[in-house]
């Protein structure tokens, strides 16, 4: 019956893959740099505390960020969880603004011991989002045989779509009574779409389209450990540690051009996914007050991207985050929702015309309600947060999340 459980949670998983990453949470001009948009793939839990996840061990939540987190869980249950998000964002330039909004299937995961000490988890996520569309006209001069030179308008278009997406796989093991170690498999995959167009006003001209693709085909590893601990009975501390090594990106690339040049090129050149490195705290007293700082660096300024090491940046983030808790033992409902709130600051791990931007941050805040007479979750949070700058290109965006985390006893027998 276990086995069965177990194989219809894999079953899920796998009939997921396709609408997960499949989808595109992003509809922003910065999304044309590097692989687009990186995703810290945090649940709504974490993601209402800033982003904090390093440290966090949670019995309500599956935390894929650490792998070594995975062992937390109950030697009898069984959790799934998945998550959904909506963002509106609103742009501005000198020029003027836009907004936009999008919605879509963030994650699905599952999580379940496989010993005392041993547990195993495994999901579907987005690695990265690339999603934009603009244009911009300008008028070109041409010389002719008259003393006035013809006027032609000129529209450069810019679009692209796709992302990476991973499957993960990861076993936790707790020693020692206070220590636990963590490892996660991902298989990547997807495909990056650019395309760029430049279009006449006049049919005397011929409009040039070129499409530059990146298809993803890559494993990788991450390797995580907590150390967690209690003293004077109200307070708990717990440390979490992340290290992934630089790997080289096996990828297809290729630039299409079709207008007045018609030919393919297929790009044999080198690309990496850069070594990532974190660390977190995370505190609770009493079993009420929970805080926690998240810090990670990403060497992006030491991977190739198209074969150089010129365009992007090392990558660092910090996240804060506090929850709180009424009363755990309370039998009222309203002493079991969880408060929370957050901040992170970061840095884009690309440049822009050889310059790198400025710092984004995001406030964040929302609640957990636990379903009653269950130990499932129901996670939300919001954030605000800011991309840019006004003199180039800013973005003002609000982010909504939700996810479920279903907690149910599945390894027991049944007495009559």
């Amino acid at each position: 019956m276990y086995n069965k459980k177990i194989l219809i949670a894999f079953l899920i998983l796998f009939l997921s893959m396709q609408d997960t990453s499949s989808q595109n949470n992003t509809n922003s001009p910065y999304t044309r740099f590097g692989f687009g948009e990186i995703n810290d793939n945090h649940n709504s839990e974490q993601r209402a505390m800033g982003g904090v996840a390093l440290g966090v061990r949670s019995v309500s939540s599956i935390n894929s960020i650490n792998p070594a987190s995975y062992s937390v869980v109950d030697s009898m249950t069984f959790m799934f969880d998945f998550g959904v998000s909506a963002l509106r964002s609103q742009f501005k330039d000198p020029s003027g603004k836009s907004s936009n909004f999008t919605a879509n299937l963030d994650y699905i995961t599952i999580q379940f011991p496989l010993s005392k000490n041993i547990a195993l988890s495994a999901g579907i996520q987005p690695y990265s989002f690339s999603g934009y569309n603009f244009y911009t006209t300008e008028i070109l001069t041409i010389p002719n045989n008259s003393n006035t030179p013809d006027s032609l308008n000129v529209t450069k278009s810019f679009t692209g779509s796709g992302g990476f997406s991973e499957v993960y796989m990861g076993l936790s093991i707790d020693f020692l009574q206070h220590w636990a170690l963590g490892v996660n498999a991902y298989y990547m995959f997807g495909t990056i779409n650019n395309y760029r167009n430049i279009s006449f006003s006049s049919t005397n001209y011929t409009s040039t389209t070129e499409l530059n693709y990146i298809e993803a085909n890559n494993f990788r590893f991450r390797y995580g450990m907590q150390y967690f601990t209690g003293f004077n009975k109200k307070n708990d501390l717990n440390i979490g540690l992340i290290f992934e090594p630089k790997k080289n990106f096996n990828v297809k690339s290729s630039k299409i051009n079709s207008g007045v040049l018609t030919d393919t090129t297929n790009y044999d050149t080198d690309f990496d996914l850069p070594m990532l490195l974190g660390g977190g705290i995370y505190y609770t007293y009493n079993k009420k007050l929970s805080l926690g700082i998240d810090y990670t660096f990403q060497n992006w300024a030491n991977t190739r991207f198209y074969g150089k090491t010129d365009s992007l940046v090392n990558r660092n983030k910090i996240s804060i985050g506090a929850e709180y808790l009424p009363n755990s033992s309370g039998r009222k409902y309203s002493d079991h929702i969880r408060y929370r709130l957050g901040l992170n600051v970061n840095n884009p791990y690309y440049k822009i015309d050889g310059k790198s931007l400025d710092n984004n941050f995001g406030i964040t805040f929302g609640i957990g309600l636990p379903l009653p007479y269950s130990r499932t979750m129901l996670n939300t949070s919001f954030e605000y947060g800011k991309i840019g700058n006004y003199s180039s290109l800013r973005e003002d965006y609000f982010k909504f999340t939700f996810n479920v985390c279903v907690n149910e006893n599945w390894f027991f027998k049944r007495k009559l």
